[in-house]
């Protein structure tokens, strides 16, 4: 509870319940000092700051506190950066920003349908919920000639030293392919599949 909100309960009890200013102070949890302390209207007290404030969020949306201080240092204000950051966040305008995802850079492939068979296989992650809420995933690995899915992996977690397991089991089975067409999950596991002349990857959506 704030210490407003601790003043408005000690009004509220001292007129409503008839009660002591000292013992309302006690079951409120407000010292006595503190409540006949004459109260500050930092609104009041503050708008210089919210004005500036105002001023350079309406100019420059999306900058932030550190941006927005050192503008207003530079236009001649003395405000230290504790008081302007409790007038800004008062106001609201810590919000978090909004970040550009970063994705692996990678050269570029057409997306050709093959009719070959064992010629590309495609792999791609796919997640779900059990009827409890757990959730599962499941590796799909199809072979993009005839759309054969050739395995699904299902577990809670596939991390990359399975992820080879299953290829080096495919390999065996069906020979390596050509190409393997991965996503950007797949990618960014690091993982390298053993076999008879490893297969190049091609960039692209999974076909899964």
């Amino acid at each position: 509870m704030t210490p407003t909100a601790k003043h408005g309960a000690v009004d509220c009890l001292v007129s409503e319940h008839r009660l002591s200013r000292t013992k309302a102070c006690k079951i409120v949890g407000l010292s006595r000092s503190a409540y006949y302390k004459p109260r500050v209207d930092w609104v009041q007290k503050d708008a210089p700051v919210i004005e500036a404030l105002n001023g350079v969020v309406a100019k420059r949306a999306r900058w932030g506190f550190w941006k927005c201080f050192h503008h207003l240092r530079n236009g001649g204000s003395s405000w230290n950066h504790k008081r302007v950051h409790r007038v800004y966040c008062d106001m609201r305008l810590n919000m978090q920003r909004r970040t550009k995802k970063r994705l692996i850079t990678r050269e570029r492939q057409p997306l050709l349908a093959t009719t070959e068979l064992n010629h590309v296989w495609a792999l791609d992650f796919m997640r779900d919920t059990m009827y409890d809420g757990r959730p599962f995933r499941t590796l799909n690995v199809i072979d993009e000639g005839n759309r054969e899915a050739l395995r699904i992996e299902c577990g809670t977690s596939i991390p990359s030293g399975r992820l080879v397991r299953v290829m080096d089991q495919l390999i065996e089975v069906y020979g390596a392919p050509q190409a393997i067409r991965l996503d950007n999950v797949l990618n960014a596991s690091g993982a390298n599949v053993k076999g008879e002349g490893t297969p190049r990857r091609c960039a692209g959506g999974g076909s899964a």
